[in-house]
């Protein structure tokens, strides 16, 4: 019995870590201003991925309502961004879209992460 428990224990563990998982992704309200993402950082970040229109001003609006230490910071290392969460409020980030690409975000421990598409 202890040794069908340590086997299942061991895969679970192996999938949570290596196996692929649905990443929520979303695509970017335009509108006449610019572009917006609504973000909810609850044990993570929910949408992970972000799509935006390249050119376009863009604002991700995180609201956070973990309490965790880990989530109350939002970090855009390759915008000079480090962003304080404070919980149960939203917090807009402006995010430059001049150039298309991928973009990564993080929490203040790097542990949990997002992703900007501009295309």
């Amino acid at each position: 019995m202890v040794l069908v428990i340590g086997v299942a224990l061991i895969g679970f563990i192996a999938w949570w870590f290596f196996g692929k998982h649905e990443v929520a992704t979303e695509v970017a309200d335009v509108s006449e201003q610019g572009q917006s993402v609504d973000i909810t950082v609850q044990g993570g970040y929910s949408p992970e991925v972000v799509e935006l229109k390249a050119g376009v001003p863009a604002t991700l609006n995180f609201t956070r309502t973990d309490p965790s230490t880990c989530l109350d910071r939002v970090v855009f290392s390759d915008f000079g961004v480090n962003q304080e969460l404070p919980i149960n409020e939203t917090e807009s980030v402006t995010i430059d879209t001049s150039q298309p690409g991928e973009y990564q975000w993080a929490c203040g421990m790097d542990m949990f992460h997002g992703k900007v598409v501009v295309k």
